[in-house]
């Protein structure tokens, strides 16, 4: 019976998705975006390469079908755009 209904909600889900906008179907791939709001340490890590970034106040994006996180971060006093590998990349939250 379970079964039944996982399937019967997937047919009903791509039958209302083929119903929607084009625009409509890119709101919906956005979904499986993800955001982490807060102040953040983001370092990336590779061999003796280390790169960190200080995040104030905002947010870091992760868009796991790309592999990258994306985020604006404060680097020598100046906000900057930032796009690192998930791969190599570690978060850590800044305790207020």
């Amino acid at each position: 019976m379970l079964r039944l209904s996982a399937i019967g909600l997937t047919l009903t889900a791509a039958l209302a998705l083929s119903a929607c906008s084009e625009e409509q179907q890119n709101k919906l791939s956005r979904i499986g975006v993800t955001w982490l709001e807060g102040d953040y340490t983001v370092t990336y890590a590779t061999g003796s390469h280390v790169q960190t970034w200080t995040v104030i106040d905002s947010k870091v994006t992760s868009e796991p079908d790309k592999g990258y996180y994306y985020f604006w971060a404060i680097q020598n006093g100046k906000k900057v755009y930032v796009q690192t590998p998930i791969e190599r990349t570690y978060i850590v939250e800044i305790a207020k």
